[in-house]
């Protein structure tokens, strides 16, 4: 048992604020127990004490790209994009392309230690290697779980890099989900995906009793080869296909819809994953999210691991772009675990919480939780997280690994990695 002496324990929906002691079954799905006075402790427990602070439940991702880990400092493309597909041509795709094992796993244990230390508990990935795309997922997975944090997975399928990266696509989802991987099935976007393998995605997702997770109208090319195609837009394509049937089905980015595809999305109760410093670094445009769906949540498109960065940026640009409120833009942050517990996923039971070391000049209250959300806290009042009842950073150090070392691990990595890119 893990034991939380001393808190101020924020309920993350309600902001009521309880001063207490917590106890933590460890596990995916473990309790979280309130005591006035803690029980009789034995060796095998762990004792925390909160020195009063604030303690909530941890934060999650809904859409990154772990594999862009290593795009910080990285070499400029050898030309400069001047439109979206050219920044995936010469940028993102020439990266994926150049990524191996020992680079992905790598990537993976920098972005699964940077996520930590930020308070993120639960990660969902969209991972693109399709020269090495063979136990991709299981490499992944294996990284996160060394540091503690949990994830549901999949690999960008596409039919850009040819029949040969397609088809070890489908066989790494296959056999990642048939040894009990918690994942979807991943798609680049429409503009990349034929028909054939749209359908095998579709039916793979029902297979597997999961969704579909994918980039949807992110840019405007997205929208214009879906029409000159196909002679509908992009999620009518996704819709005609089966892929809104699967409610596990998560769509990315979602700027440029027309209103009847956001009546599409709506109906169906599917999720949309909003990314919008992403969209803003790639100038595609700002969406009006609440038009769209309230099943909105918060992703970063593998920008960063920050996501109480990213629920600023919600609000913040929110406010122009859709008139988005404090609690709205809060509610997107929250909603991954709402995402999880619908889907019947695991890693984000009540057992994942964060150590806040947050003093403020004013009070903190139930009344006023967003405010300080969004104009006082920030991620490096993350003092200590708890993920899945064990206590993986600790007063700002992780407990599972050696940082040093890692990070000299990713180092080394990256450098090859750049290396590659500059051939």
């Amino acid at each position: 048992m893990l034991f939380l002496k001393n808190c101020r324990y924020i309920d993350w929906q309600s902001f009521d604020i309880t001063e207490t002691n917590l106890i933590l079954e460890e596990g995916p799905g473990g309790a979280l127990m309130f005591a006035d006075e803690l029980p009789e402790i034995t060796e095998s427990d762990t004792v925390y004490d909160c020195g009063g602070r604030f303690v909530t439940k941890s934060f999650g991702c809904g859409h990154h790209h772990i594999y862009s880990t290593f795009a910080r400092g990285m070499p400029a493309p050898k030309k400069t994009p001047t439109k979206f597909t050219e920044i995936l041509e010469y940028v993102w795709w020439h990266l994926d392309k150049c990524l191996d094992a020992e680079t992905i796993e790598a990537s993976a244990l920098g972005a699964a230690a940077v996520c930590a230390r930020n308070g993120v508990t639960m990660v969902i990935d969209h991972h693109s290697s399709p020269n090495a795309p063979e136990n991709s997922l299981g490499v992944i997975k294996e990284a996160f779980d060394r540091v503690g944090v949990s994830t549901l997975l999949c690999l960008e399928l596409s039919d850009r890099d040819g029949e040969k990266a397609r088809e070890a696509g489908l066989e790494e989802h296959e056999r990642f989900l048939n040894s009990g991987g918690q994942g979807h099935i991943g798609l680049h976007a429409s503009f990349t995906v034929g028909d054939d393998l749209l359908k095998r995605a579709v039916a793979m997702a029902e297979k597997f009793d999961t969704g579909v997770h994918v980039h949807v109208a992110e840019g405007l090319a997205d929208q214009e080869e879906c029409l000159k195609h196909h002679g509908k837009r992009v999620v009518e394509r996704f819709r005609d296909m089966g892929v809104t049937e699967l409610k596990k089905s998560v769509f990315s980015h979602c700027v440029h819809l027309d209103d009847n595809e956001k009546r599409i999305i709506r109906d169906s109760g599917i999720w949309v994953a909003e990314n919008i410093e992403s969209n803003q670094n790639n100038n595609v445009g700002l969406a009006d999210y609440g038009s769209i769906t309230d099943n909105v949540m918060l992703g970063t498109d593998g920008m960063h691991s920050d996501m109480i960065r990213s629920a600023k940026a919600a609000f913040i640009s929110g406010q122009p772009a859709e008139g988005v409120g404090m609690d709205t833009a809060y509610d997107r942050f929250r909603n991954i675990h709402r995402y999880i517990e619908s889907s019947g996923f695991e890693g984000d039971a009540s057992n994942n919480l964060v150590i806040l070391d947050y003093n403020s000049p004013t009070e903190l209250r139930p009344d006023n939780f967003l405010g300080h959300f969004f104009f006082g806290l920030e991620t490096s009042h993350v003092l200590s997280v708890v993920s899945g009842g064990r206590l993986i950073v600790k007063d700002r150090k992780l407990t599972t690994v050696d940082e040093e070392e890692l990070f000299a691990q990713t180092s080394e990595a990256a450098k090859k990695l750049w290396e590659r890119m500059s051939r």
